[in-house]
């Protein structure tokens, strides 16, 4: 009795308080003899109770202790009756005639053993296969030991014979650079031994607070109007910017022979159709249009549109059936980020940069690797190429690793059907193992072995509504709880999406990939059909909707996830994207163009230069059945002119201009 007391008061009582009261103490006796199990065991269905109440500070009051013995004596009655359905289904399943005897075929089955030469197509096996439950087979210990990957495989099928992934350790030209921007500037040299503090300064230009939102609570009439928000806060943007009087702006719906401007969201006439030049509409906000949609009719052009687009047309609608466009307007862009002079310098010293020393020494420059998940590939949980990738972190001696997800994915096959195992660990029983356990294991104790190796590297974590062990489900999403993933104090957690400051440089940072679907959303109006641009012009258009836009995600509604690329699993669909609206604008970009936007994406990896503001598209440390890319910057320091300095005002950070971005294979 003794023992069990001195337990439960190790792990219940919350310090200062280092003894449970006598009631709350005798309750929690009561459950573990109740149910014959351990206060170990009882500390474990404590804190799923409380995870399923929602709430990391359920209080341990006599209250709430007896909700919980409550609900335990609730699942233990629910699983009996349970266990009780399946044995009494069981029985009346073993005297039923299969229904096979119908057509003439093998009642039983017992024809399939004494009959070799003939192919049984009705018996016992079809019928196993046809009512058992699908599994993927369990592995042996024996086959666990046997490589650091094969361990944690999946077992090959028949119909992907032919088709296998080819083991990490196979691929072809690791450290291959596939693109470079800016190749005139040298790759950083690595120092003989690691800086002894850290070079850089990470400040959060988000409010991460504003994250911690209910997912899965939105409201309509909430989303309704930060949707219809948005549309009157574009219509003050471009009023300014162009000069435009409150009377040149009117209502594109009503019928008019004046010509007017009119700001709306670009939707199409059916909720499940895809957008296209007949079936593009202009939806007006209730201040101006009272929420109504009018066909649109764009002669001129060319132009690109997309659902969700916010754009200001010139125009009449004279018949009162359609608004005939005769010009767009443009959108005007946020202005570049800037700093103070004495800042810039701050960050040069810094780096140990002098103000008359040039800023080409390749020693003086930032060193940056920038990764995206899927970490692993589908067939192990191995998470060699993040191990590869710690590897050239610490031979490089970087300043800084950007980690986007997913981490551990929902569209893994391993982990959607939960069949797996983990690495040995004394600390972790197998059989209560968590997903969090899993991460401590497969993610956190490669990036602990960095953290080691350089005290003074900086580690970024951004997560993905792809990610497992994330109970914050919705984008925007909150950022991972780091305390319970026994991750370095070097990593920093992150929300999706996030702006931050690496010394001066502004950072923009979204893990979900609208690069993707914007690609199979958009339509371009006034070109004839086949000279739309392609390829790299691709590349470098899609990113602009974003900076003109002013939002992380601007498409909108999503693309349906049925229409994503397939995944691995056994169901196929993607994840998509879980967009609360409620909160659509915390994805906003509020104050300056970022000097860089990282969006990973399923499109081909790229560095470009976009208005100014310098994109990179790292693309997969791990494909599917292959090895991925990550993008290697080196940054040079700010060095001001002496024009600059008479001025005395703030001064842009031209990163486009002192960057070297590498996409290299892993």
């Amino acid at each position: 009795m003794a023992t069990m007391i001195t337990e439960l008061n190790e792990l219940f009582a919350i310090p200062p308080v280092i003894e449970l009261p006598q009631d709350i103490s005798g309750e929690l006796q009561s459950i573990c003899r109740l149910h014959s199990i351990s206060p170990k065991e009882l500390s474990y269905k404590w804190e799923s109770y409380s995870m399923k109440m929602g709430t990391e500070q359920t209080q341990l009051d006599l209250s709430t202790v007896r909700a919980f013995k409550k609900d335990l004596q609730e699942i233990v009655e629910r699983d009996a009756r349970s266990k009780s359905h399946m044995r009494s289904v069981d029985r009346r399943g073993a005297y039923a005639t299969p229904r096979n005897a119908a057509k003439g075929g093998d009642v039983f089955g017992m024809l399939e053993s004494i009959t070799p030469i003939q192919k049984s197509t009705g018996g016992s096996n079809k019928r196993k296969a046809a009512f058992d439950t699908p599994t993927v087979p369990k592995l042996s210990k024996a086959n666990a030991m046997s490589s650091p990957s094969d361990g944690r495989s999946l077992p090959a099928r028949a119909d992907q014979i032919g088709n296998q992934s080819v083991p990490f350790v196979e691929r072809q030209n690791p450290g291959q650079i596939i693109e470079t921007l800016n190749g005139h500037l040298n790759v950083h040299e690595a120092p003989i031994a690691p800086h002894s503090e850290s070079r850089v300064k990470l400040t959060a230009n988000t409010d991460l607070k504003k994250f911690r939102y209910r997912p899965m609570a939105m409201h309509l009439s909430e989303a309704s109007e930060v949707l219809d928000d948005r549309v009157d806060e574009f219509q003050s943007l471009v009023q300014a910017h162009h000069g435009l009087d409150d009377s040149e702006f009117g209502n594109a719906a009503a019928q008019g022979t004046s010509e007017i401007v009119a700001v709306g969201r670009i939707a199409s006439d059916s909720s499940g159709g895809k957008l296209n030049a007949a079936s593009m509409v202009l939806e007006l906000s209730r201040r101006t249009g009272a929420g109504l949609r009018v066909p649109l009719k764009v002669e001129s052009g060319p132009y690109e549109f997309f659902p969700g687009q916010i754009v200001a047309a010139r125009g009449i609608n004279a018949s009162g059936e359609y608004f005939s466009v005769s010009e767009m307007l443009d959108i005007p862009l946020l202005s570049l980020a800037a700093s103070q002079q004495s800042t810039i310098d701050t960050f040069n010293e810094r780096l140990g940069v002098a103000e008359d020393e040039e800023n080409t020494v390749p020693s003086k420059a930032l060193n940056i690797l920038v990764a995206s998940g899927p970490y692993t590939s589908d067939t192990d949980l191995a998470f060699e190429p993040l191990q590869a990738l710690c590897q050239k972190a610490e031979d490089t001696c970087a300043d800084m690793v950007i980690l986007i997800g997913p981490f551990l994915d929902t569209e893994h096959p391993l982990l959607a059907s939960g069949d797996f195992e983990l690495p040995d660990d004394p600390n972790i029983e197998p059989d209560r193992a968590t997903l969090l356990d899993a991460f401590r294991l497969l993610i956190a104790k490669p990036l602990q072995t960095l953290a080691k190796a350089i005290p003074s590297i900086t580690i970024v974590c951004v997560p993905s509504t792809r990610d497992v062990m994330n109970k914050h489900v919705s984008w925007p999403q909150d950022n991972l709880p780091g305390k319970k993933l026994g991750l370095p104090k070097q990593a920093k957690m992150v929300s999706n999406p996030v702006t931050i400051s690496i010394n001066e440089i502004v950072v923009a940072i979204s893990a979900q990939d609208v690069l993707y679907e914007l690609r199979s959303e958009e339509v371009t109006v006034g070109e004839s059909k086949g000279s739309i641009a392609k390829g790299s012009q691709l590349l470098s258009r899609l990113p602009r909707h974003l900076i003109q836009q002013r939002h992380f995600f601007p498409l909108y509604p999503p693309v349906d996830r049925t229409l994503l690329p397939k995944t691995g699993t056994e169901e196929g669909i993607a994840t998509g994207v879980s967009m609360d609206v409620s909160y659509w604008k915390l994805g906003e970009w509020l104050e300056a163009r970022p000097d860089m936007l990282i969006q990973p994406s399923a499109l081909p990896q790229f560095a470009k230069v976009v208005e100014n503001v310098l994109v990179v598209n790292p693309g997969p440390l791990s494909k599917r059945k292959g090895a991925g890319t990550f993008a290697q910057m080196t940054i040079y320091p700010r060095k001001l002119t002496a024009q600059e300095r008479s001025q005395g005002a703030l001064v842009g950070h031209k990163l486009f201009e002192r960057a070297r971005v590498d996409v290299v294979r892993i």
